[in-house]
């Protein structure tokens, strides 16, 4: 076993200048895309709640055009400035360089009385559909009416507690222990059992799903109570709500950039693919696969896959040599149009072992479109931990070489920069398996550090898993929804998803 020298908190490129954080780059130097030449300088949003959620939401766009100063827990002795970051405001002269346009013409009433009946449903499956009938026939009202770029559909806490709440674990994410679990054979004769007739319901993923294939402007949707002044009732202060709410909503202005990765002109350009499954909603054995595919910018594009079946043996899915050529040349095709060039490396990212025949498939596929260099790197939560010295637990960037081939990365740990550990658990460290590279170990593990921060639906920068691998999980979530539709029907950008 080898104890790397820590790895550098990977930089961001801004506006005029890098930084290791997105709020601080954004703050000080601009989004990306204020260097390019085609950008929005206004964006405009419509909206669908009750009247007095469309009220709360204009008084959160007014107050996050301007400052809004970090609050900061009293008993909490060291003030940790840069994690408690003040937002700096949405608008023309500062930050994001770009001004929101809200008002009645662009809003859409849902009757209180219509929300009361929705909550008054006994029946779960009713709630649900109910109220995705009626944010939808909203939201499509203002795609087909107005000039909107996102619109956004504020829940009432009441509303929240009906499709949520009251739906035991519904709006959970699993731990990555109940992924596995989930996979093994015995659950999935468990699930045929015991669950012949379940179906998944989920508020959100139902309303993405039908919005994704109708409309096309993106939605975002957002809980009355976190709109509301101050950090009173929230997890979250409300700085940091407006950083994460607005970066979002920026992406989600047709493929605006916020940041990208910092590149070395000395490589090929490089595209990053994440290859994952997703089960269908009623839990049985057939997956689907999915294909990910990220530039240094975070552009790119999302396709669904084979269906796929496990063997008795090994409840764990995979892809057939010929599964895995289509699929990936199914998906350069799609990257290439989309981006109008080849990348020069490929960097394949997966949550399970390879098998060899899924190899060869994604090796010819890279073949075909003239790509040389492609890099296979399974990433799996280990069942290892570091300690050091002191109360804090590993950096990170802490990386351990266990063999030429196995490596053990802390993407989420102590981090400097913070001046604290802003977790709430033992961090759980990544193992990174170099399966087959024409890179170096070290440059993989870089890498996979830098893809954590590519998720912009949160500016708190040392996410766990790389962007390759969230996406997949976030798209499943959402296309198990629509396993009826042509693939050609789908959207191939993830601020649909997200």
């Amino acid at each position: 076993m080898i104890l790397h020298p820590l790895i550098k908190e990977p930089e961001l490129e801004f506006g005029d200048a890098r930084s290791i954080c997105p709020r601080q780059g954004i703050a000080e130097h601009g989004v990306y895309d204020i260097r390019l030449p085609i950008r929005r300088k206004e964006i405009f949003i419509g909206a669908v709640g009750t009247p007095e959620g469309l009220e709360k939401f204009q008084s959160w766009v007014e107050r996050s055009s301007n400052y809004i100063e970090p609050k900061f827990n009293p008993k909490v002795k060291h003030l940790m400035p840069n994690f408690h970051y003040p937002f700096y405001g949405f608008n023309e002269d500062s930050g994001f360089r770009t001004k929101v346009t809200f008002g009645e013409f662009n809003a859409r009433r849902i009757n209180p009385q219509q929300i009361e009946e929705i909550i008054s449903q006994a029946d779960k499956t009713d709630r649900i559909k109910l109220a995705v009938d009626a944010y939808f026939d909203h939201a499509q009202y203002l795609n087909d009416h107005r000039s909107v770029d996102v619109i956004v559909c504020i829940l009432p806490n009441s509303l929240v507690e009906a499709v949520y709440r009251q739906v035991k674990d519904d709006n959970k994410k699993p731990t990555d222990e109940e992924v596995e679990a989930d996979l093994t054979q015995k659950a999935i004769r468990h699930a045929k059992e015991e669950a012949k007739d379940e179906i998944e319901q989920n508020f959100r993923r139902e309303l993405k799903a039908r919005t994704l294939i109708s409309l096309d402007t993106p939605i975002q949707l957002v809980w009355e109570r976190t709109l509301q002044e101050g950090d009173g009732g929230n997890n979250q202060p409300e700085a940091t709500r407006a950083w994460n709410f607005f970066t979002a909503l920026y992406y989600k202005t047709r493929e605006s950039i916020p940041w990208k990765m910092v590149t070395n002109p000395n490589l090929p350009a490089t595209c990053y693919v994440g290859i994952s499954f997703y089960r269908s909603r009623d839990k049985k054995t057939l997956h689907t696969s999915l294909a990910q595919i990220f530039d240094e910018r975070g552009q790119g594009v999302i396709l669904r896959g084979a269906e796929v079946v496990t063997k008795d043996d090994d409840p764990r899915p995979y892809l057939t040599e010929t599964q895995a050529h289509d699929l990936l040349s199914r998906a350069l095709g799609k990257y290439r149009f989309a981006m109008e060039n080849s990348p020069g490396r490929l960097v394949i990212h997966k949550s399970s072992n390879f098998r060899l025949g899924e190899i060869e498939g994604f090796k010819s596929a890279a073949k075909e479109t003239q790509i040389d260099n492609v890099d296979f790197i399974t990433i799996l939560d280990s069942d290892l931990r570091l300690y050091r010295k002191g109360s804090y637990p590993p950096y990170r960037g802490t990386h351990v070489e266990l063999t030429r081939e196995n490596h053990l990365l802390y993407t989420r740990g102590s981090v400097e920069y913070y001046q604290t550990y802003p977790g709430q658990y033992i961090p759980q460290p990544l193992e990174v398996r170099v399966v087959k590279s024409s890179e170096s170990p070290r440059l993989i593990c870089e890498e996979v550090l830098t893809l954590t921060k590519m998720n912009w639906n949160n500016t708190q920068f040392d996410g766990k898993k790389p962007i390759t691998l969230v996406c997949g999980h976030k798209v499943g979530e959402i296309l198990k929804y629509l396993e009826d539709v042509d693939d050609d029907k789908l959207k191939i950008n993830y601020c649909y998803y997200m």
